[in-house]
């Protein structure tokens, strides 16, 4: 069912923008802390010490971060650069796109990192399960439940909650 909000193409434009662009900071966040991390353990002592796969598990992290660090700043970026160009549409349609595999980058990156801590901490089973664990998590909470509660599926209520 549309939505009938009484705004004009260009005013829902505008909002779905600011939309967007409020949901980035909340990424955003995440992803920076995520990278600050990451780069600040290279110059540990016991990271010199760490073994091949450990050190490339940690480079796939950090590569991982990068991607979504640009995705994730590539709409507001856009948004600055052509905002006053007409094209809020475009902007949002891309922009989707990069946010959600962005999204995707995110949670990789934390995976591998989570996979990297449980290896060096407790071995390679560990590692194995936290990663599998994590995948599950953010598949489920980040793309099987919107996807599942998505109107369109035809699986969702109608009303508010009784």
């Amino acid at each position: 069912m549309a939505e009938h909000t009484g705004e004009t193409r260009n005013e829902k434009l505008q909002r779905n923008i600011g939309e967007l662009l409020q949901e980035l900071r909340v990424a955003q966040a995440g992803v920076q802390i995520l990278f600050g991390f990451l780069l600040s353990v290279v110059f540990t002592d016991r990271f010199h010490d760490a073994s091949g796969f450990e050190k490339s598990l940690h480079l796939s992290a950090v590569a991982l971060a990068v991607a979504a660090t640009a995705l994730l700043t590539a709409p507001a970026a856009w948004h600055r650069l052509l905002f006053r160009t007409g094209s809020r549409e475009r902007i949002l349609t891309v922009g989707n796109r990069l946010v959600l595999v962005g999204l995707v980058c995110l949670a990789l990156a934390i995976t591998s990192t989570v996979a990297l801590i449980a290896k060096v901490v407790y071995g390679e089973i560990a590692m194995i399960v936290m990663g599998v664990l994590c995948v599950l998590i953010f598949g489920i909470l980040w793309f099987a439940m919107p996807l599942r509660l998505n109107p369109a599926n035809g699986d969702q209520p109608t009303g508010p909650p009784k």
